[in-house]
């Protein structure tokens, strides 16, 4: 793993040196602009407008747009001068429940690591955390960027996630149509709840795959392979045309009752080609 971040957590007096690492990656594919003429890949480049020519790196300055057209100029000397003193620490202000947290806040996580001789520090922060079944609410600095951010365990690994501040969060207030509270039927919200029993189950996410990117795997070795298809269907969930809320729920318990195996699209094109070899 690539260590993107060194400092220490910071909690009262205590400081335990740590090394962060993302917990999570990318596995979107991602596909590059080619000149379909001649199969080069499309670079891209800084321009002015004004001067009609290529920017270099060196001639670039940060600018925040006060009014339209009009710009504050910032270096990078003057961004460093006010970065905040929690650019090497994470500094952890309060102990929380989980529970009191809206998901909504969180972001990003990332692993934290003993760094140098912080082993024994790291194992009684790491310990404390387990038993008191709290989490830690702390202020970090990435990448020029203020984040809260919370701190918790995972097993023998103590893990940060960073969090939106709540200026950051978009009132409901700007959400339209929202329903107002109430103004349902009592019967449908019973058989909707049975419908949520039904389909509770312990959270096992090694159970979820993201389909498109099988489906689109597949496509790409096949185009590899020479055996190339032009367009890729991601699997759709079958729909009917029930109007009634009533009988789409009671649709939705029988089937509940007896769900269907997953396919994957890879799975139906094999299915559809032994059809067609057997015909």
């Amino acid at each position: 793993m690539h260590t993107v971040w060194k400092g220490a957590i910071s909690f009262g007096l205590v400081h335990v040196p740590v090394k962060m690492f993302t917990a999570t990656e990318d596995k979107d594919i991602h596909f590059k602009n080619i000149h379909k003429t001649c199969g080069t890949p499309i670079s891209h480049v800084k321009t002015c407008k004004h001067c009609e020519k290529e920017v270099e790196y060196e001639e670039i300055v940060k600018g925040f747009e006060y009014e339209k057209g009009k710009f504050v100029i910032f270096n990078e000397e003057e961004l460093e001068a006010i970065k905040p003193d929690t650019n090497k620490t994470i500094q952890i202000l309060d102990f929380v429940d989980l529970t009191d947290i809206d998901p909504i806040y969180f972001a990003k996580a990332y692993y934290l690591s003993p760094d140098m001789a912080g082993g024994g520090a790291y194992s009684l922060l790491l310990e404390a955390i387990k038993q008191s079944g709290k989490i830690g609410i702390a202020k970090i600095s990435i990448r020029s960027k203020s984040s809260l951010a919370a701190i918790r365990a995972i097993e023998n690994c103590i893990c940060m996630e960073t969090m939106h501040y709540p200026d950051e969060i978009r009132a409901l207030q700007q959400v339209p149509n929202l329903p107002e509270a109430g103004q349902v039927n009592e019967r449908e919200l019973s058989m909707a709840k049975m419908l949520i029993e039904q389909l509770s189950a312990k959270f096992e996410p090694e159970k979820y795959t993201d389909d498109y990117r099988v489906a689109l795997t597949d496509a790409i070795q096949q185009k590899i392979a020479g055996k190339g298809i032009d367009i890729v269907s991601s699997p759709a969930a079958e729909r009917t045309n029930v109007i009634d809320l009533m009988a789409a729920l009671q649709a939705s318990l029988e089937a509940a009752k007896t769900p269907a195996p997953a396919t994957t699209g890879r799975n139906k094109r094999k299915t559809a080609a032994k059809k067609e070899t057997v015909s």
